[in-house]
């Protein structure tokens, strides 16, 4: 801002000096005194007293003048002074005021580097924290194969085992739970990379900032370093004049303090958004972790129960196979009882049969006929109960059989159990990663 032009001095006229010492006449013709015979020699004189004056005249424009430029010279001269005193301050004045500004631009300047760094420094941190939640989601696809794989397979169990058991729930459970994983880390990922662009935004902002106030440090430096004496000054009339577009001081401090105040509250918000994608890798883990161990879990408590119900029926079986062989056994003494016994019918029917021969008187119902009689009665009887018993014998053994057939069709499906859940599916889930939060880590 130029200082205030000092008022100059009037200049006072000249004090005028004494009374005129005469009155010069000028182009007054000498009267005549002599008569008609001297008009010709007294034409063109002046009288004495008329030449001292006009001297006297001569004189006094002379002294006046003289004195006139005398003050004019000390005025001038005071006028030259005050306005280099002038000059010379108003001069010292906006170098100082320009010094000024150099030091306000300075330090907005250095306040607009250093958000910058702090922008691109949260920017990279933030960027990081993106990769992890990538690593994350990509370290979310083996898991899942894994459930997807687990599921499938346990549906190729056979249908006596295929029921909807606790293994089947805590499976289920898994899968909803990466699924729900996964698209949380897809929308922190889509909120980092929106929240990185604001940063780069916001950081542009304070780079183009920045280097307007460089580029103004720079002019207003060497506007700073011009003297009287410097070789490229000139003339710029026109250059006095405020643009229409100019900002006011006021404008511009705040204009670099709302690019710095943005940058600041996108900063904020980065940095919340890297604590929030911190505590959401850190729970995911924590969850994705006990829900493994719980599928593990109930997986473990699920195979013994298999094999707890494999080894019953294994026991029943080796009952049952020792029953059919006992059954068998026993119907083979059956029927080699049947089989004496009809050879002992043979011989007391044959006796009979036989004494039926006897001639005339002969033909006596004596004690042996009775006794064969009876024999052969009591013998019907016990083959009628001995061929009753083989019957339920052999439908006893036929029972066996099929109780075998079941039991050791039970077995075999326990035995599929047993191999899917332990064989397939818990060998598979060792592929299952330990840490979702180390394995976002990993490059």
């Amino acid at each position: 801002m130029a200082l205030p032009e000092e008022p100059v001095p009037p200049i006072v006229p000249p004090c005028p000096l004494p009374g005129k010492i005469c009155d010069v006449a000028r182009s007054e013709r000498p009267r005549s005194c002599c008569g008609m015979a001297m008009a010709g020699l007294r034409t063109a004189k002046y009288q004495l007293p008329e030449w001292h004056r006009r001297n006297t005249g001569v004189y006094y424009q002379a002294f006046t003048a003289s004195e006139q430029a005398e003050r004019d010279r000390a005025g001038a001269q005071q006028l030259i002074k005050h306005a280099a005193a002038s000059a010379q301050r108003a001069q010292e004045y906006s170098k100082s005021t320009l010094d000024q500004r150099l030091q306000d631009i300075h330090f907005w300047r250095m306040e607009l580097q250093k958000e910058i760094m702090e922008l691109d420094a949260e920017t990279n941190m933030l960027a990081a924290q993106k990769l992890r939640l990538e690593r994350a989601l990509d370290a979310t696809e083996v898991p899942y194969a894994v459930v997807l794989d687990n599921l499938e397979c346990r549906d190729r169990r056979q249908p006596p085992d295929l029921v909807t058991d606790e293994v089947e729930r805590e499976l289920l459970k898994e899968a909803d739970l990466i699924r729900d994983i996964r698209d949380l880390l897809k929308r922190t990922i889509i909120q980092a990379t929106t929240q990185i662009r604001s940063n780069r935004i916001a950081k542009e902002n304070c780079e183009l900032d920045w280097s307007d106030k460089v580029e103004t440090y720079h002019i207003d430096d060497k506007c700073i370093s011009y003297c009287n004496d410097s070789t490229n000054v000139q003339s710029h009339p026109s250059s006095v004049k405020f643009e229409e577009n100019a900002s006011t001081p006021k404008t511009w401090a705040q204009f670099s303090h709302d690019n710095i105040s943005f940058g600041e509250q996108e900063k904020l918000a980065s940095v919340q958004l890297r604590s929030l994608i911190n505590n959401i890798i850190h729970d995911a883990s924590e969850d994705l972790r006990m829900q493994r161990a719980a599928v593990n879990e109930a997986f473990d408590a699920h195979c013994k129960q298999l094999d707890e119900a494999k080894y019953k029926l294994e026991r029943h079986l080796e009952h049952i196979l020792k029953d059919i062989k006992d059954e068998e056994d026993n119907i083979m003494s059956l029927k080699k009882a049947i089989k004496d016994k009809e050879a002992h019918l043979k011989v007391a029917q044959t006796r009979l049969y036989d004494r039926s021969f006897r001639p005339n008187i002969e033909l006596c119902r004596d004690e042996p006929q009775f006794r064969l009689v009876s024999e052969v009665e009591e013998l019907a009887v016990f083959l009628e109960a001995l061929k009753r018993k083989l019957m339920e014998s052999e439908q006893n053994l036929k029972n066996l059989e099929e109780t075998r057939m079941k039991l050791e069709k039970e077995i075999a499906v326990k035995a599929n159990s047993i191999f899917i859940d332990r064989q397939k599916c818990m060998a598979n889930r060792v592929r299952y990663p330990v840490d979702l939060e180390v394995a976002s880590y990993k490059p």
